[in-house]
């Protein structure tokens, strides 16, 4: 990094990424005890960590047409702001809905903020030290990682769930001072711009409807649902075409490797974003394990990740880093291969291999695959495939979680999850590995069609 001030804005983004992502796993560790708390079935705490995912989905590409029109500056404080309130919502929340409300409001928060971190990035930072800073940042999310199961384990079994929502109230706080009092620039891109409802609310609801259905897909309502959903997104993208300022810049698309890397990244986040939670429920639910326990042993994955990632950012400024994403992708590949035969009687030997690998994997993959998408477009249209990209994760994430809860409710019903129903946990858990397999497949073979898509000179 070149200035004071570029370094200080990797700074704040390393803080923000690690404690949104903190508080993310740290809830998922504490699942157990929340669901105990509000008296919740199995299919009702899935929803814990999967609201925030599917809100970010919904909000992501809003959040990414308002971050170009008011400014990235803006957008971040009024992103963490919202997160914050969250925090504080979730700590007196006095019903599961009411939880559940202030985990959705935690999603809106993460959609702006996560558009402005990335479009600030792009605006803020020279493009020769891009790859470095997204590792950083990167690192910082597998740190947050790293420290929640652990630390959040603890801090469970010690304080009580809420304690994870106070500790990270200060952090957000100085990160949105930071950003309101030592930058200038707005990093405005789009000032003109119409702010296009009709399509936000088409885009809105069609993902609602998709990815809603997808949970429920083993019905027949859940079923319609989805192919409504489906339909209204096909409407959605043939009007966004006709729009001068459209919500989502669909011509992006048009470009090849914006589209594949895209690809690979649904692929990719879709394939691993249920494993943190399926660990969780194989440690505490099978081998029942405490939530401290769980949480010393969880630590494995995020570690490596953190170790990985910078440096994998930093090799993406010389290597093509879709390259290097596409053999990180076929690491996990590998690792969720091992995970399809893991069952009770399982070594946690072969189990914490798995992990070792799928992290390894992770951590080549994420800050590579956003640098070549968010290299593969021109500047100025940063905020645009910011939101894109960021979309597209949060559907993967959204639809692996959604995979959760269809295949847990499939294989179990509408029981409450315990050590007694240990055997249905590892048969859904199975089922799902197997699935995230050919989604890793699927990963690779993009990132290959990309590379192979852009001109000889690049």
């Amino acid at each position: 990094m070149k200035t004071k001030l570029e370094k200080l804005m990797v700074i704040i983004s390393f803080i923000t990424s690690f404690f949104t992502v903190f508080v993310s796993n740290g809830v998922i560790i504490a699942v157990p005890n929340i669901a105990q708390t509000f008296a919740m079935t199995n299919t009702v705490q899935n929803w814990i960590p999967t609201i925030v995912v599917l809100t970010m989905a919904l909000f992501t590409v809003p959040a990414g047409q308002i971050c170009g029109k008011i400014g990235s500056k803006k957008t971040f404080v009024l992103g963490h702001s919202l997160f914050l309130v969250s925090l504080l919502g979730c700590i007196f929340a006095f019903s599961a809905e009411s939880f559940l409300f202030f985990r959705f409001v935690q999603g809106v928060g993460g959609a702006f903020a996560n558009v402005a971190e990335m479009a600030l990035i792009v605006l803020a930072i020279s493009k020769e030290s891009r790859g470095k800073a997204l590792g950083i940042i990167i690192g910082g999310v597998y740190l947050g990682t790293s420290a929640a199961p652990v630390i959040c384990g603890f801090l469970t079994d010690l304080f009580g769930w809420k304690s994870i929502f106070f500790v990270s109230i200060p952090f957000i706080t100085f990160c949105i001072l930071m950003m309101i009092f030592k930058f200038d620039a707005d990093w405005i891109t789009s000032p003109d711009d119409r702010f296009d409802l009709i399509g936000t609310l088409f885009y809105m609801s069609g993902i609602f409807m998709f990815i809603y259905g997808f949970t429920e897909l083993n019905t027949v309502f859940g079923a319609v649902l989805t192919v409504v959903g489906l339909v209204v997104l096909v409407v959605f993208v043939l009007f966004e075409l006709r729009q001068k300022t459209p919500v989502l810049n669909v011509n992006l698309f048009r470009n090849k490797p914006f589209t594949y890397y895209n690809i690979a990244g649904l692929c990719g986040y879709f394939a691993v974003m249920v494993l943190s939670t399926i660990f969780n429920y194989y440690f505490q639910y099978v081998k029942g394990w405490s939530a401290s326990l769980t949480g010393l042993i969880l630590i494995i994955s995020p570690v490596v990740m953190s170790i990985t990632a910078p440096n994998s950012g930093r090799l993406s400024d010389r290597i093509h880093p879709q390259k290097i994403a596409g053999i990180g992708m076929a690491l996990t590949g590998i690792a969720l291969s091992i995970l399809v035969f893991v069952d009770a009687g399982t070594s946690i030997f072969v189990v914490v291999l798995a992990m070792v690998l799928q992290a390894l994997g992770m951590g080549l993959f994420s800050g590579p695959n956003m640098n070549a998408i968010m290299s593969s477009v021109p500047q100025k249209q940063a905020p645009h495939a910011s939101a894109s990209q960021l979309t597209i994760r949060a559907i993967g994430q959204t639809m692996s979680l959604g995979l959760l809860t269809l295949v847990f409710s499939w294989v179990m019903g509408d029981l409450i999850l315990s050590t007694q129903y240990a055997g249905m946990v590892v048969t859904s858990s199975k089922i799902i590995c197997g699935i995230c397999v050919i989604a890793c497949v699927v990963a690779v073979i993009t990132s290959v069609l990309g590379l192979r898509s852009e001109p000889a000179e690049s």
